[in-house]
C-alpha cells in the first residue's frame, strides 16, 4: 500500500536518527541523502511522492547533527580558518566524526529498516556520504547517484571568495538573522537559469529555523568534509551503477568536481544541466525524478 509514514527516530546503531518514508514498503528502496547543515525537509514532500509514483520505498532522513536527529553538541569542532589552513597545506587535523562514519550511519539505517541494498541519492555532502557508502559497502548499494557533489580531489578549483565568506557567516542570533543570512547565501549560490521565489523561500527557510537550527552540527559536518580529504581512490573501486548529475553554473562545488567525479567511477554515466547552480530547483524536479528513477531501474535491469 502507498502512503506517506509519520516522521520517526529510529536507532541506527547507537546514533539515533529520524526518517519518513514514502510509498510501497515492497517497492525498491531509495535512500535520500542531503547535504551539509541541510535537514531532510530540503528533499520536498512534492518531490519524495513523485519518485514514489515511480515505484520506489523513498527513504529521507535526517543526518546526524542535523534536523530532529541525534546532536554530538558535547563534541567541538575546529573553527573554519582552521580547517581552511589545515586543507591548504594538507595537514591532518582532529574531528568529531568522519564522513565515513556517516557512511556508516547510512548502512546502519538500513539495517535497523531491514533492507539489505538500496539505491542511494545524495546531494552535495549526501552525495560524499552515498560514493563512500558504494565504495565501502558495495553489497549494501543497488545504484549511486551524485548530485552537485565532489571527488575531493584538491586539484579542482575552489568556490569563490564571496561564496567562503558566506560559508563562513557567524552563527544567527535569532530567526531573522538566519533568514537574512541564509537569503543571501542561497542568491550566490542558486541557479541563474531558475531564479527563485523570495517568498516561498522565506517560508521554506523558516520551517527551516523553527524544525531545528544546530549550527554546531553544521561546524562538526563542515570538519567531517574538510578532513576526509580526496575520495579519488574510494571512487575508483565503485562497482554499482552510478549518475552523476551537476549543474554547469554551480559556484559552490564547480561543474569540474562533477566531472572529475564521474572520471574516476568506473562506468558512470555524467548529466550536466545548463543554468543549474548549487540547488534543486522546481522547474528541474521533474527531469531530476525521470534521470533518478531511470537510472535505478536501468542499475537493476542490468
Amino acid at each position: 500500500m502507498s502512503r506517506k509514514s509519520e516522521e520517526r527516530l529510529i536507532d541506527a546503531g547507537g546514533v539515533e536518527l529520524n526518517v519518513q518514508e514514502f510509498g510501497d514498503d515492497s517497492s525498491p528502496p531509495l535512500v535520500l541523502i542531503m547535504g551539509l547543515g541541510m535537514q531532510m525537509i530540503s528533499w520536498p514532500e512534492i518531490f519524495c511522492k513523485r519518485l514514489a509514483s515511480q515505484g520506489y520505498r523513498v527513504i529521507r532522513f535526517d543526518n546526524r547533527d542535523s534536523g530532529l536527529s541525534q546532536k554530538f553538541n558535547h563534541l567541538r569542532a575546529p573553527g573554519p580558518l582552521r580547517l581552511l589552513a589545515a586543507s591548504k597545506l594538507r595537514l591532518p587535523v582532529r574531528v568529531p566524526y568522519s564522513l565515513h562514519d556517516m557512511a556508516g550511519d547510512v548502512v546502519k539505517l538500513l539495517d535497523a529498516l531491514e533492507i539489505d541494498a538500496a539505491h542511494l541519492i545524495g546531494a552535495s555532502m549526501g552525495g560524499m556520504i552515498a560514493q563512500l557508502s558504494a565504495a565501502l559497502y558495495p553489497e549494501r548499494v543497488m545504484s549511486l547517484t551524485s548530485i552537485m557533489s565532489s571527488s575531493g580531489n584538491p586539484k579542482l578549483p575552489q568556490p569563490s571568495r564571496a561564496v567562503l565568506m558566506a560559508l563562513m557567516r557567524p552563527a544567527a542570533d535569532s530567526e531573522e538573522s538566519y533568514l537574512q543570512g541564509a537569503l543571501q547565501t542561497w542568491k550566490l549560490i542558486g541557479s541563474p537559469a531558475y531564479p527563485f521565489d523570495e517568498k516561498e523561500l522565506s517560508e521554506r527557510l523558516r520551517l527551516t529555523y523553527r524544525r531545528n537550527y544546530c549550527p554546531g552540527g553544521t561546524a562538526r559536518q563542515l570538519a567531517a568534509i574538510s578532513a576526509c580529504g580526496s575520495r579519488v581512490n574510494e571512487l575508483k573501486t565503485i562497482i554499482a551503477p552510478t549518475l552523476v548529475v551537476h549543474g554547469k553554473a554551480d559556484p559552490l562545488v564547480p561543474v569540474e568536481a562533477g566531472i572529475d567525479t564521474a572520471r574516476h567511477i568506473p562506468g558512470a554515466k555524467l548529466e550536466l544541466i545548463e543554468g543549474m547552480g548549487h540547488d534543486l530547483p522546481q522547474p528541474l524536479w521533474s527531469q531530476f525524478v525521470e534521470l533518478i528513477s531511470e537510472h535505478s531501474r536501468n542499475a537493476v535491469a542490468n
